[in-house]
């Protein structure tokens, strides 16, 4: 792992370490080598699976779309949390508990504003993933859950899909939200602080929108 990054304190955790490590997501080699040097003593509480998006892709029709731009999109966003999820397995069901948690989608529940096939398509899989997981590995002690956000343009490919649509879209979008805002990033790492502790220990194969408006 890369050197010590940066040393925070929480309300309720108290001091810790973030390391930063590269590592490639539809690579089982790399993915071992990080799990294997992550943990106290191999233990592994929480895989956080948030790898995805679409890789810089934009819409087009289907007969356009090859097969390499396919499985970018499908390989990050849902090959890569079963490789992980494939590789915490062990040390979690030796330690009898854990938690894995994946950032799906509202488009893992209906169509996607992008409207990317392959994306739509990875994240449904990706939640039928956290179903198929979570009847597995609840006898060991493990949850599987997911968090689905609604849009927010927080990295460069959401702030070009943000930036392409015209102005009256723009400034009507937070009108149909129900609470009247765009959601922030800590609306999304709360719902995940929820879903990784004990509070949610009853909780397994859910999906948690996290949209700010009731979902059709």
């Amino acid at each position: 792992m890369a050197d010590e990054v940066e040393r925070f304190a929480g309300p309720t955790a108290g001091d810790g370490i973030i390391h930063a490590a590269a590592i490639d997501v539809t690579d089982p080699a790399s993915i071992e080598r990080l799990v294997s040097s992550a943990g106290r003593e191999g233990e592994i509480d929480v895989l956080v699976y948030v790898a995805g998006g679409v890789r810089g892709q934009s819409a087009k029709p289907l007969e356009n779309v090859s097969v390499a731009e396919w499985h970018a999109i499908v390989d990050a966003n849902l090959t890569g949390a079963f490789l992980c999820a494939q590789a915490v397995a062990p040390p979690m069901k030796r330690a009898g508990k854990g938690r894995i948690v994946t950032i799906s989608s509202r488009a893992g529940l209906m169509t996607s504003l992008t409207g990317i096939q392959s994306y739509a398509a990875a994240k449904h899989g990706q939640l039928g993933l956290v179903k198929m997981l979570a009847q597995e590995l609840g006898p060991f002690g493990i949850t599987v859950n997911s968090v689905a956000p609604g849009f927010m343009a927080t990295s460069p490919d959401y702030e070009r899909q943000w930036a392409s649509y015209d102005e009256a879209f723009r400034a009507a979008f937070a009108e149909r939200i129900a609470v009247r805002r765009m959601g922030k990033p800590e609306d999304i790492a709360h719902a995940v602080l929820f879903l990784a502790s004990d509070y949610a220990s009853w909780i397994t194969g859910q999906v948690l929108p996290v949209t700010g408006s009731p979902l059709a």
